[in-house]
């Protein structure tokens, strides 16, 4: 008989514990492998100003992280990072970013993040899903969901060829989402916080969050789903609530000396 040993992780920014079935040490090189594969399969844009903006803006964030993540005691929370960040040729309205900082920008979003601020309010949310491990928890709910407690075991420890299948599912890579990736509603909120103090401490106005997200809400066109029926929180939930949380970015970014008027 075969024994499932639930492991957990702690997050961070919440201190919360969550599920961790597949360690990083497994999902980085396979979340590696299918980006590059992503990479090969689309037009990645290089050398214009877009792709610049997405890299140096992508930058800020990554030290930003990684100096929150020092000052909290965490300092080798990025272990096996390989930090990229790419712009896509695509009109999909979506960015994302996988497990080990693995970035894409589609060029179908940049004109409603308008500035470098907007990029960095898309790029700290979708850095705050890799960093919080959402996608590993959705992995490990997957696997436990498809293949049962017995099936779960086996396929970790043989690597099966499912958990490459889950990342890609799990982060939403590829997939038509007007905006952002498909996590849960709770995801979504600590993706917006932790988004939030990222872009502050990377000295970007989160101020400037509320216009990002009003312009998303205006693109939608007010076609979103009610609330109780969609993974995401609606867009006026959505706004409320970063706007409660702007303070606490702003207190945050202050630590590390950075203000805004």
């Amino acid at each position: 008989a075969f024994a499932l040993v639930i492991s957990c992780a702690k997050n961070p920014f919440t201190g919360k514990s969550t599920l961790a079935l597949v360690p990083n040490s497994e999902i980085l090189p396979s979340a590696f492998q299918q980006y590059n594969q992503f990479l090969s399969e689309n037009k990645v844009i290089t050398g214009t100003s877009d792709a610049k903006r997405v890299e140096t803006v992508g930058s800020k964030i990554k030290v930003a992280a990684e100096r929150w993540l020092n000052a909290n005691g965490y300092a080798n929370y990025l272990e096996g990072y390989a930090w990229e960040y790419k712009l896509v040729d695509s009109k999909e309205v979506n960015a994302w970013c996988m497990p080990g900082g693995k970035i894409v920008f589609y060029t179908g979003i940049l004109p409603i993040c308008k500035d470098d601020a907007g990029i960095a309010a898309v790029m700290g949310h979708e850095v705050a899903h890799a960093l919080a491990n959402h996608g590993q928890q959705r992995m490990s709910a997957g696997l436990l969901q498809q293949l049962g407690a017995v099936g779960t075991q086996i396929a970790i420890g043989n690597k099966d060829p499912q958990t490459q299948a889950l990342i890609m599912q799990a982060y939403g890579v590829g997939t038509q989402v007007g905006g952002m990736l498909p996590f849960s509603r709770a995801h979504e909120s600590e993706a917006d916080m932790i988004g939030l103090t990222l872009m502050a401490i990377a000295g970007y106005n989160p101020d400037t969050a509320v216009a990002f997200w009003e312009r998303m809400a205006q693109q939608s066109g007010g076609q979103s789903p009610p609330e109780f029926m969609s993974t995401h929180p609606s867009n006026a939930t959505r706004i409320a609530k970063i706007k409660e949380l702007i303070p606490k970015a702003k207190a945050e970014a202050a630590k590390f000396g950075v203000t805004f008027k």
